[in-house]
């Protein structure tokens, strides 16, 4: 956090990212190659993973900005206005005339609640250096950034880090620019499937060290119903999920993160940072859609003097 501040933060959390439509089609199983299945449900709901984790944040209490950008369409102001509803500032987005709002199609297992995204995004919709919003930046207490535009959210980072605000970044893909970014950020939350692309050994341990070499304070790898693995040095910090039989798991991972950057700017840290996150999360799992059910604070310190998370189990990285 910022040292020696002679006034109140102008924001908690600026979030720099992806907002997005999500198509979200119920079905039993997902269909294989060449086949065809009836969808159970279907909903068009808000979503993306930067606009969820702010509109996270903003129920947990922090003061949010989102910056990021929407097509000319109508659907724009739909994926808008939950964000706007809750408070979260919108002055840094920008809206591209003649292009689409990016979109996802979502693919949730009835039985399990478990998803598959399939992405799209107009490229007129990509942002630049100029969209990096310097003032607002320096003026938060924390920022928080994904990989699909990894070069703005280097930038970012650096404004961020020369004011010795802390970064947190969502990345779960490999892409362009995406190692020089990690170089630029204090705390990585990857996919278990990132971890184990980046690491020379295919582990997720082996992926925590790398993002260790690149200069993070606390590299986390998240592992759905496995809770998450974390490196803080040489130390390794594993942290199991809570038991729950989950709805939808759609947008999990932006609360995780919103919830990990909550708990970094209340001072948590360690274990107590990490199973705040993977319980922000469990909750995010009762509703429909990325967005559908978002804990308050009041519902997530609850949650957590309530329950305790299940035995961490994945032998394969114990191992």
């Amino acid at each position: 956090m910022k040292q020696g501040r002679a006034a109140p933060a102008d924001f908690d959390l600026v979030g720099i990212g992806q907002c997005s439509i999500d198509h979200v089609c119920r079905v039993d199983g997902i269909p294989r190659i060449g086949g065809k299945a009836a969808m159970l449900g279907y909903d068009l709901l808000p979503g993306g993973q930067v606009a969820t984790a702010m509109l996270a944040a903003a129920r947990l209490g922090l003061r949010t900005a989102y910056v990021g950008s929407v097509g000319g369409d109508a659907i724009a102001e739909f994926v808008l206005a939950p964000l706007a509803e809750a408070g979260v500032d919108l002055a840094g987005v920008r809206r591209v005339p003649g292009a689409t709002t990016r979109l996802a199609v979502i693919l949730v297992d009835l039985a399990s609640g478990e998803r598959t995204v399939l992405g799209h995004r107009d490229s007129r919709l990509q942002l630049t250096a100029t969209d990096v919003p310097a003032a607002r930046i320096e003026g938060a207490r924390g920022l928080l950034v994904d990989a699909e535009d990894a070069a703005v959210s280097r930038e970012a980072a650096i404004v961020a880090r020369h004011a010795g605000i802390p970064v947190v970044a969502d990345v779960d893909a490999p892409g362009p620019g995406v190692e020089a970014l990690l170089e630029a950020v204090d705390f990585p939350l990857v996919s278990r499937s990132f971890a184990e692309t980046i690491s020379s050994d295919g582990t997720v341990r082996g992926g925590l060290d790398r993002l260790v070499h690149f200069g993070a304070r606390m590299a986390v790898a998240t592992l759905g119903d496995r809770g998450c693995l974390a490196r803080v040095g040489d130390r390794e910090i594993a942290s199991p999920a809570f038991p729950i039989a989950p709805r939808d798991t759609t947008g999990a991972g932006d609360v995780f993160h919103a919830a990990f950057a909550w708990g970094l700017l209340e001072g948590f840290s360690g274990e107590r940072l990490l199973r705040t996150a993977n319980a922000a999360a469990a909750l995010a799992c009762r509703g429909l859609g990325a967005q559908g059910d978002l804990p308050t604070r009041a519902e997530l310190e609850a949650f957590l003097r309530e329950r305790e998370p299940g035995p961490w189990r994945d032998p394969d990285l114990r191992s």
